[in-house]
């Protein structure tokens, strides 16, 4: 099994370059808003004790399967414990398994990150996001409230990727990492 962690700010292309690494690779694609959409959808607010119970079934259930791996994404800010601490729950839920790890992070400043947020892509797949005044001030927001983006030498992990996707096409950023780590 293998589990690969697609880190980085919100709209800079975790869920896009994960179904780009999903074509090509054996790897299914997990991207924090197919828990997010339908509890907002069902509760009609964000209920995050919800949301974690639903990715703990779903992390338990794959990581016991025969499947390949996952691709999961996920905003982390860098500056919380409670964060790296969820990515080390979420590591020790599948490392029973003989699970592979893999960590990439994505990087590209908050004005690609706003012109990502609108496109046709992201906005088919997260409902939350079409409120594109809304989602914008809290992709902001976020960003004065949170460091999700990593320092030089922070990440401790031995398969630790860092794609600065500014300019990378989402398939040439899936295809970095397929070769990096050869999935």
């Amino acid at each position: 099994m293998k589990l690969v962690f697609i880190m980085g700010d919100a709209a800079v292309g975790k869920m896009t370059v994960g179904q780009e690494l999903m074509k090509h690779t054996g790897l299914r694609l997990f991207h924090n808003h197919m828990t997010i959409e339908p509890v907002l959808e069902i509760f009609g607010a964000f209920d995050g004790k919800t949301i974690n119970e639903l990715r703990e079934v779903i992390f338990h259930n794959f990581a016991a399967s025969d499947n390949y791996g996952m691709i999961f994404t996920v905003m982390i800010d860098f500056d919380s414990a409670a964060d790296w601490g969820y990515l080390e729950h979420v590591r020790r839920i599948f490392a029973p398994y003989g699970t592979e790890f893999y960590y990439v992070e994505l990087i590209a400043p908050q004005e690609v990150r706003l012109a990502r947020n609108k496109t046709e892509n992201r906005l088919r797949h997260k409902a939350s996001k079409r409120d594109l005044e809304t989602s914008d001030r809290r992709l902001v927001r976020d960003d004065e409230n949170h460091r999700c983006v990593s320092y030089p030498g922070e990440i401790p992990f031995d398969n630790y990727l860092r794609i600065e996707n500014a300019d990378l096409p989402p398939e040439e950023a899936a295809r970095l990492i397929r070769e990096t780590f050869n999935l």
